[in-house]
Parts: structure tokens; sequence; C-alpha cells
């Protein structure tokens, strides 16, 4: 009968430590899921994330609830992209009067203008706040990130260390990847057309072009005489597809592409990841998912 009572004991013991172990995971809330992967690739087990903004959302116009009022007063870090793309977040953390130490993971990066598009379209002046489609600003994200878990979780130092360490890695072979994909384009073949702008980060380093009809932000609609330039635009420069994002509506993309007669390319992952079971469900496989569509449809 001994060894009944010794597993009933067990048992008991475990019950009594998992809990324990779940409240002394570090609670982290992320603004959108980008940020959400860079924060369990950094925080591992030690982690506790909650994200805001969902799968296939947009975060530029996204309307906050009171739930995530109570998200963010449970959390001690608050991770944030900054940039202006939040513009919803500051009276939200307000109202909900946490004491969580906002992180702002874009820290240290040399923000694209918005007017930097160099097609001569008015998207204004404001900061793309797009940085993490160039992966080695995604490393200063995880960078960022790993300091601020740091300095919440001393204890936990060597381990976020070493899984930043690891991913650090990973994206350096992404990167190559990336480049070593691009540079089997031809170059006057390199160039496309996105919904909004989200990829001019993606365009400074890796050499392709991007044009868009909406500016930095999905807020606002492009006016007619926006759209009729990029169809001149994709018409003069025999631009080769066009591609469609999977946080906008497809109906203006799909326009363009049958006054013009060019092929859509697929669907771009640009603010946001898609659900465990969908083509972009982290970081690094949204950015291998959209370089894939992007050599099959500039390469043929």
């Amino acid at each position: 009968m001994r060894h009944p009572v010794r597993l009933f004991a067990l048992l008991a013991l475990a019950l009594l430590v998992s809990p324990v172990a779940a409240q002394d995971k570090i609670g982290v809330v992320a603004t959108f899921s980008i940020l959400g992967d860079f924060a369990r690739n950094v925080g591992g087990d030690r982690v506790d994330v909650t994200v805001l903004v969902g799968p296939d959302s947009d975060t530029h116009v996204y309307t906050p609830t009171p739930a995530d009022a109570r998200k963010i007063a449970a959390a001690k870090l608050v991770i944030v992209n900054g940039l202006g793309l939040e513009g919803w977040l500051p009276r939200l953390v307000a109202s909900s009067k946490s004491k969580a130490t906002v992180v702002v993971a874009t820290r240290g990066i040399t923000a694209r203008k918005a007017a930097e598009d160099g097609h001569g379209h008015d998207h204004g002046d404001e900061a793309d706040p797009h940085a993490w489609q160039a992966v080695a600003n995604a490393k200063i994200y995880v960078a960022n990130i790993r300091d601020a878990l740091i300095a919440a979780d001393p204890d936990g130092a060597a381990s976020y260390r070493a899984n930043t360490e690891a991913y650090l890695a990973r994206l350096d072979a992404l990167d190559r990847d990336v480049r070593e994909a691009v540079g089997k384009i031809p170059p006057e073949r390199r160039h496309v057309i996105s919904t909004h702008d989200a990829f001019g980060y993606f365009a400074a380093a890796y050499g392709i072009d991007f044009i868009a009809p909406q500016g930095v932000s999905t807020d606002a609609e492009p006016s007619a005489r926006d759209i009729a330039a990029i169809i001149r635009q994709i018409k003069k420069q025999k631009i080769p597809a066009v591609f469609l994002e999977n946080i906008t509506d497809p109906r203006m993309m799909r326009r363009i592409a049958a006054e013009t007669g060019v092929k859509i390319g697929g669907t771009l992952y640009s603010d946001g990841l898609t659900a465990e079971n969908g083509d972009a469900p982290t970081y690094i496989a949204m950015v291998r998912h959209n370089i894939k569509a992007l050599t099959s449809a500039l390469s043929d």
C-alpha cells in the first residue's frame, strides 16, 4: 500500500508546485503578433506572452478593448513597436493604470521616412514603423527585448542570453537566404506593387522596389489620382506583378491587376502573422513565405 500513498503524495505536491511555477513567469504584453513571436523566442519558458492585435489583424487601425487594459495592468513588461504604429496605445496604458515597463523595441533603429519612397506619391513625412521588414532591424528588436527581460528578471539572464544567441543565429541564416534568393532575380524585374507602403525597409535592405498606392498606414484610402499614377507606372515600367496583403482588402489590387493585365503574385505578410496553421505563424516563416512568393512571381 505504500506505493499508492507515495504516488498520491507526489501528485498533491505537483498540484501545489505547478501554480507557483506559472505565477513565477514574467507577464509580457506585446502589441502585435510579430513582437509576440520575438518575445517568445527570447523569453522561452520563463515568460507568459499575451498579444493584443492577433493573427491577420491590422495594428494601424486597431480598437482596444477593456480586456486589453486589464491585460496591460497585469503585465510586468509591455513591448511596443513605436515609430507611430500604435497610436491607440498611450490612452490604453493610461486607462489601465499599469506599472509595467514599456519597452520600445525599435530603440536604436534609424527610422525611414514615408516620403523616401522615391516614386512621387504623397505619403507625407511620417516615420515608417515597419522596421521589422529588414532582418538586420529584427535583430535589434530582439536585443532590446533581451535587455528588457534581463532587467525585469535578472535570475533569468543566462537563459535570455542563450535564447537570444540561438535566435540571432537563425536570423543571420534567414538574412543570407533572402539575399541569395533576391540575387537570382533579374535586376530589371525587381519591381512590385503592394497594397500599402510596408516594405520600405525590405526594399532598402534587399534591392526590390516596392510601389504602393497607400502610405505607411492603412487608415486612409488612396485617392483616384494615386491609383491612376500607379497604373501608369505599371504600364511604363512593365512591372511584372502586384501582391495582395493579409491585413488589407484585396479589391483595390485586383482592380489594378485587371486594368493593367499584370498577374497577382500572391499574398505578402506585412504587419501581422497568421494563426498556427497558416503560412506565416512566426516571423521567420513570414519572411521565408514572402521571399518565396516574390522570387516565384519575379523570376518568370
